[in-house]
């Protein structure tokens, strides 16, 4: 057995980005002396969901990497000997902007970085806006604590993106996570989105047999246009097991900061159980890349 003690915060965020900051920095201390080995942050963790509103004072909000960010967590995860996964907006180049994940080591470097491919745009989730697709690729972040198939958010709803990480190696899918309710929709239906969300994640832990950690935030945000009534953050981060099974979740209003042991060795049996990717047709699945192929 092969345990992976993981730690995560699941929090709501303010207009104060220093005091966000200070916040997480403060949790992964906590999490990081309660002996977790590996913390996850949820997406875009230093601010507002700002991608509410199309504004372009709102790029004042983006860093470049590595930058301040990346040196703040980099001296936690030296300072506590953690690896931290990080949700950042990058500033690449004057109007070029990511979504971006970075993986700090435990030494305090950046042991690799990814960008969100899957860009949304819907109400109250203006993200084409503000962010470029990724173009690295999903390739898995090698680790201390392992090799981390690290995606972000709208990437969860993807088969696609969770197999070519796994098929890349990974050996745990990790999502950061700002995803909620549309005040308007019934509670019934914002319950199927909820439970959406996270049956599709857990169908590529079944699908990939690995291990997957997805991270939301939690919270009441308000639409600054005015034009909606905001988002209600839905909580419910969770960690599930190689088949699917939940092994933590989190509440879908209430910060949480939540340790986690799994076992990493697990996968592996469960792969010999259920050997999909010896059973894979790779020779049909041509048509995958394209757009549609119905008339």
């Amino acid at each position: 057995m092969r345990e992976l003690k993981i730690g995560f915060l699941q929090q709501h965020n303010t207009a104060d980005t220093r005091s966000n900051i200070l916040r997480l920095a403060e949790g992964v201390a906590d999490l990081a002396r309660r002996g977790a080995e590996l913390i996850v942050l949820q997406e875009l963790h230093n601010s507002l969901y700002f991608c509410q509103v199309e504004d372009v004072n709102n790029f004042d909000l983006a860093e470049p990497i590595p930058g301040p960010s990346t040196e703040l967590f980099g001296e936690l995860a030296r300072k506590y000997d953690v690896v931290i996964v990080t949700s950042l907006f990058e500033r690449r180049a004057a109007g070029l902007y990511h979504n971006t994940a970075v993986v700090i080591e435990r030494d305090g470097t950046i042991a690799g970085k990814y960008r969100k491919m899957h860009i949304p745009d819907d109400p109250a989730y203006y993200e084409k806006f503000y962010f470029t697709p990724g173009d690295i690729g999903f390739k898995p972040i090698d680790t201390s604590v392992g090799r981390l198939g690290v995606m972000v958010c709208w990437d969860q709803w993807y088969p696609e993106a969770a197999r070519l990480m796994a098929l890349a190696g990974a050996e745990i899918l990790i999502y950061p996570t700002a995803i909620g309710y549309e005040s308007s929709d019934s509670e019934a239906e914002q319950q199927r989105q909820r439970r959406a969300w996270q049956t599709v994640q857990r169908g590529h832990a079944v699908a990939n047999g690995l291990p997957v950690v997805a991270v939301n935030r939690v919270g009441h945000e308000k639409d600054p246009s005015g034009q909606t009534n905001g988002i209600s953050f839905w909580g419910t981060s969770f960690i599930a097991g190689p088949q699917g099974e939940i092994i933590y979740e989190a509440s879908e209003d209430e910060e949480e900061s939540v340790i986690v042991a799994i076992d990493m060795e697990h996968s592996e049996q469960v792969r010999r159980w259920w050997p999909f990717l010896r059973d894979r047709r790779i020779e049909n699945y041509g048509d995958i890349t394209k757009r549609y192929i119905g008339e």
